[in-house]
């Protein structure tokens, strides 16, 4: 690793499960708990700037690249579904080859040291600092079922599917509070990862808790700007060993950041996305 894309040795918060072996969850009901515990470790973090190109969503599990978009204020929720959403529906589309994308939800995050980090305000949704994956095999079949007409679902599971979000900074580059990414192929699936219950008031969901392993390779790019973007694999149907099928994430804290940067904002579209064969 070169000294001009060596970022730091950053601490990132890996899963700790449950000691007494029980199924581990995060209830968000009320007042939120959970019964497991945050596993800080200090982990070196590669600036890819310069050699990107290099990470794809098939090998990686991620992939960076740049496009302008013509919506840039991020406030109003209807005006980001009509204009934003078509934006990211048509670049995935033509980065991926996928014949159909439904965007199911989408996450505005503004840093403000002030206030609290579990604070589900639409506006004051702080960078999540643990090191997670969104969704499990069960949980994507679910949100297949849960966001498509059941006319639809059957058929669209028979074929390739996947869960990619498209995260980018708004408003300024994301010197703070950036993100770190996994590469897939650092990843032990069988013993890095552990289903973690999510339990709302009207349903339960399940993403992947990490633990650590000192084989993990984490990747970031330093000072991202608006024009930039990420995609993110959550979940891959094909699971044969040819391609990378998630990939591990956490914001955090880089302490060579410039100072004075502005904190960070930034906008993740969750999408699904399907095939024709």
């Amino acid at each position: 690793m070169s000294s001009s894309n060596y970022a730091t040795n950053g601490s990132l918060n890996y899963f700790l499960p449950p000691a007494d072996g029980s199924r581990p969850f995060n209830n968000k009901i009320g007042e939120h708990s959970r019964n497991w515990v945050e596993d800080p470790r200090v982990v070196d973090i590669e600036n890819i700037r310069g050699s990107e190109d290099q990470y794809k969503l098939d090998n990686a599990g991620f992939q960076f690249g740049k496009a302008v978009s013509s919506h840039t204020s991020f406030v109003n929720e209807k005006e980001i579904e009509a204009e934003y959403y078509p934006h990211c529906t048509e670049l995935i589309k033509k980065l991926t080859g996928a014949s159909r994308i439904v965007i199911f939800d989408h996450t505005i995050r503004r840093r403000r040291p002030e206030d609290s980090e579990v604070d589900d305000n639409a506006q004051k949704r702080q960078p999540v600092s643990l090191i997670h994956v969104d969704q499990t095999t069960v949980s994507s079949i679910a949100r297949v079922h849960r966001h498509l007409p059941p006319s639809d679902a059957p058929a669209l599971l028979k074929r390739r599917f996947q869960i990619i979000n498209l995260w980018r900074p708004i408003s300024h580059p994301a010197f703070d509070w950036p993100l770190a990414l996994c590469d897939f192929r650092s990843v032990d699936v069988k013993k890095d990862l552990v289903p973690v219950a999510l339990i709302y008031p009207d349903r339960e969901g399940e993403a992947y808790g990490v633990k650590y392993n000192e084989a993990h390779k984490w990747k970031y790019m330093k000072g991202m700007q608006p024009d930039e973007f990420v995609l993110i694999k959550c979940f891959d149907s094909v699971q044969d060993g040819s391609v990378a099928i998630l990939t591990p994430h956490t914001g955090f804290q880089d302490p060579n950041r410039p100072e004075g940067a502005p904190f960070r904002e930034s906008i993740e579209v969750r999408t699904l996305v399907f095939y024709d064969e």
